[in-house]
């Protein structure tokens, strides 16, 4: 499969099968991240591979987010023990952080670079017979998320990736083509 059909058949993967991910295909899948772009050469990204324990723990810490907007005290409980249930079955979850730079130039193109790997780390997967589930949102900056990645002062979490062998390959939804988006300007 050409680049562009990888591009054009990469899906967000939301059941995996209970395949385990092996530590060399997540070697591999780090190695690709490295390979992004990277403004100064700053090699912002840091990864955090969760093992079973990690990731129930960081399912409780989502699960608690997602509780406090249930009212029944029993129902959030649950809520709380199915989250955690669903991370620690996952058969792969990295959390990806930046190096946090004084200079916010910096710091947004260290963001960037992050990114343009997790893209690559996707790919990658993909080629390895892999899908992933790329998660953002505000359980990034949450104080028990990060304690359970063991995130040191310095370092932001920008993103969690769900990694597995697919379960289904879903279809994608519709996008409209890049002439929608696109001006030239002469």
């Amino acid at each position: 499969m050409n680049i562009l059909d990888s591009i054009n058949a990469r899906r967000s993967i939301k059941k995996f099968t209970e395949r385990p991910v092996s530590r060399e295909e997540i070697e591999q899948l780090l190695n690709a991240a490295c390979q992004a772009p990277n403004h100064r050469l700053t090699e912002p990204w840091r990864f955090y591979v969760l093992g079973p324990r990690a990731r129930h723990a960081y399912g409780e810490a989502l699960g608690h987010r997602k509780a406090k907007r249930i009212d029944d005290p029993e129902a959030g409980k649950a809520v709380i023990q199915k989250v955690a249930e669903t991370h620690e079955s996952l058969p792969a979850m990295v959390a990806v952080a930046v190096t946090v730079d004084e200079n916010p130039e910096i710091r947004e193109e260290d963001f960037a670079a992050a990114f343009m790997g997790i893209q690559n780390l996707s790919l990658a997967a993909q080629s390895l017979g892999l899908g992933t589930h790329i998660k953002t949102g505000a359980i990034m900056d949450d104080p028990a998320a990060r304690s359970v990645v063991g995130l040191p002062d310095g370092e932001r979490i920008v993103a969690t990736i769900n990694i597995g062998e697919p379960e289904v390959l879903p279809d994608g939804p519709a996008r409209q083509p890049a002439t929608q988006f696109t001006t030239w300007v002469e």
